[in-house]
């Protein structure tokens, strides 16, 4: 492999990438992941105006997660055979015509053309996540990953009540639109800074995805974390589907509290840095079992902060929820990222497939969960999905002894 061509000084052969570059990639990954969520506040404005009823107003989502899901295996694993900075604009380039076709929509087939579009090829984030694992040297490696992945979960945070503010001034047109911008300013910072990297030659993209059940096979540590990301992430997404039901229910808040309350939620962000830091010290085993075992306790604590109408409790619980979901990615990926650089491309693509799954799991259950039973099956629901995440981490960790 080869990293050629960086622009600015944006990679130092000792040091790794700079902190210019870092950031860019932060920024460049949360808005990339952000493009599939901006869509789930603003179902009701949308909907009847490209012309889908009411019982079909959740596919303007499900369409984009779809896209997300089948880029996340078939793009992603690219990162290994083409030039990766060749690939993320070009992924850049297709996700702004995608935004500006859903922006001037006005039928469901083009919509829903241009949301596939959105979330096959945001997924150029998950390019640019081992692009920067695999400049920074190994001792940095978790601090820097933690930096990214605060950008993504920054993203994630941001995108619902960014979308709401938006729309109730402009539309929810202006949100597809200045998302566009959003991305062709991205893709400008992209060309300056990002270094090209050349995977090893000697393999076509058949190969490419033929290999990929065998990588799962062979590599251990990837079916776990795989696994304990897929149901932390599903969690995260059991809790954000069903929390704005509580939240309004229980609550009384109308869209713009619950965007507030989200925005507040972000701040689990902020312990992705501090995840990677620890991590780089050898702190994996404690940082995960902490992660999955507070995820676990607060979201049964979650149940008596709403039936308590405890707002300010209910936020701190939100915030370390978010929190354990992002320690243990960034864990994660610092450790999947450790083996042979010539694939780490399809092991993120593999890692995000199963992970993505669980969370797309965690939607759903999520709106049944609560339809059932309210927040307090919602809570247990979660409580019980943290637990077993910590009871596999265990048996993991004594096979691993005992091997």
């Amino acid at each position: 492999m080869s990293v050629t061509d960086a622009p600015l000084a944006a990679v130092d052969l000792e040091t790794g990438p700079s902190a210019a570059l870092i950031t860019l990639v932060a920024i460049s990954t949360g808005a990339l992941v952000a493009n599939l969520y901006y869509a789930q506040p603003l179902i009701s404005a949308i909907a009847p105006e490209i012309g889908i009823s009411p019982d079909l107003a959740g596919s303007v989502v499900s369409v984009t997660q779809i896209g997300y899901g089948a880029g996340l295996f078939l793009l992603v694993s690219l990162a290994d055979l083409v030039e990766n900075r060749s690939l993320v604009l070009t992924l850049l380039g297709f996700t702004t015509l995608g935004l500006i076709g859903a922006a001037v929509s006005a039928s469901a087939a083009v919509f829903f053309l241009s949301a596939f579009v959105i979330g096959l090829c945001s997924t150029g984030a998950q390019v640019l996540i081992p692009l920067v694992a695999h400049l920074v040297p190994a001792r940095r490696r978790g601090r820097v990953v933690g930096n990214v992945m605060a950008g993504v979960l920054t993203g994630i945070m941001l995108a619902r009540p960014v979308a709401l503010f938006i729309a109730a001034s402009f539309g929810w047109r202006a949100v597809f639109w200045c998302s566009a911008v959003l991305m062709l300013g991205i893709g400008a910072a992209l060309v300056r800074l990002m270094p090209r990297h050349e995977p090893r030659a000697g393999m076509h993209y058949g190969q490419i995805l033929a290999s990929m059940a065998g990588l799962l096979r062979d590599l251990p540590m990837l079916r776990w974390r795989a696994i304990y990301q897929a149901l932390m992430f599903a969690a995260f997404n059991l809790f954000w589907t069903a929390a704005p039901l509580m939240l309004a229910e229980h609550f009384g808040l109308g869209e713009h509290g619950i965007g507030l309350f989200a925005l507040a939620g972000a701040g689990g962000a902020l312990a992705a840095p501090i995840a990677g830091r620890l991590a780089d010290r050898g702190l994996t085993s404690a940082l995960t079992a902490g992660a999955m075992g507070a995820l676990a306790l607060c979201f049964y604590a979650t149940g008596w902060a709403a039936a308590a109408l405890a707002l300010a409790a209910l936020l701190v619980l939100t915030i370390v929820i978010d929190a354990a979901v992002q320690i243990n990615q960034v864990v994660s990926q610092r450790l999947i990222f450790s083996g042979a650089p010539e694939t780490r491309g399809r092991v993120n693509a593999l890692y995000m497939t199963i992970t993505f799954a669980g969370g797309a799991i965690g939607s759903v259950l999520g709106t049944l969960s609560y339809h059932w039973g309210g927040w307090p099956a919602t809570a247990t629901l979660g409580g019980l999905i943290g637990t077993l995440a910590l009871v596999l981490f265990a048996v993991q960790t004594r096979l691993t002894r005992a091997a």
